[in-house]
């Protein structure tokens, strides 16, 4: 795996950059710092977009500048650019319906209510892509304001007390997707999904 392309979620501008629904904008931007590798915005892959080596791999790393409801239409114009098979794509995403700190790698599957995957499989019409999922844990609830709890939930800005045991989870991501080019994913994908933010 010479080439590895990593497109992390989120919505673009100042406004959301600390909410939860930015998890997957987060660790990549992390990424690209330790590397210092800047993102720019290149408008025919509807993206802003960092690149880099590690040992003998490059690393594509890419923010849809489409928000989040859209991202298939920057994840499409990626995939038909660089004319690459859908298995060399890692989709980094938030999910409220994991607990805080639990990490989901996953070969393929539906879009579980996120937005942001329903749009990629619509446009990729395929459920046949890695993702890789982060907890963010999901908003206490009354009955009658379910809906407007989970959008002001993902939406809201990351707490305090969020912010370390999820830069605990960005830390461990990160390892992980630096081993892409050297260990074999199924035991990535074991060690992601066996990580306990307690034992860190």
């Amino acid at each position: 795996m010479n080439e590895i392309y990593l497109i992390g979620l989120g919505n673009p501008g100042k406004k959301f950059s600390k909410s939860r629904h930015n998890v997957g904008f987060l660790i990549l931007e992390n990424l690209s710092k330790k590397y210092n590798s800047n993102f720019l915005l290149k408008d025919k892959l509807k993206s802003f977009c960092a690149e880099f080596k590690i040992n003998n791999s490059t690393y594509r790393l890419f923010l849809p500048n489409t928000f989040m409801n859209n991202s298939g239409d920057a994840v499409r114009a990626i995939v038909d650019w660089y004319k690459i098979n859908l298995d060399q794509i890692f989709i980094i995403v938030d999910d409220k319906d994991l607990p805080l700190g639990k990490i989901r790698f996953r070969k393929k599957g539906s879009s579980g209510g996120h937005n942001g995957l329903k749009s990629i499989i619509e446009q990729l019409q395929s459920q046949n892509f890695n993702r890789i999922r982060v907890g963010i844990g999901s908003p206490t609830s009354t009955n009658e304001k379910i809906n407007f709890n989970t959008i002001s939930h993902v939406l809201g800005n990351i707490s305090l007390e969020e912010k370390s045991i999820l830069d605990k989870v960005y830390k461990k991501v990160i390892e992980s997707l630096e081993q892409l080019n050297i260990k074999k994913e199924e035991y990535i994908i074991n060690e992601l999904n066996s990580f306990d933010k307690e034992q860190t």
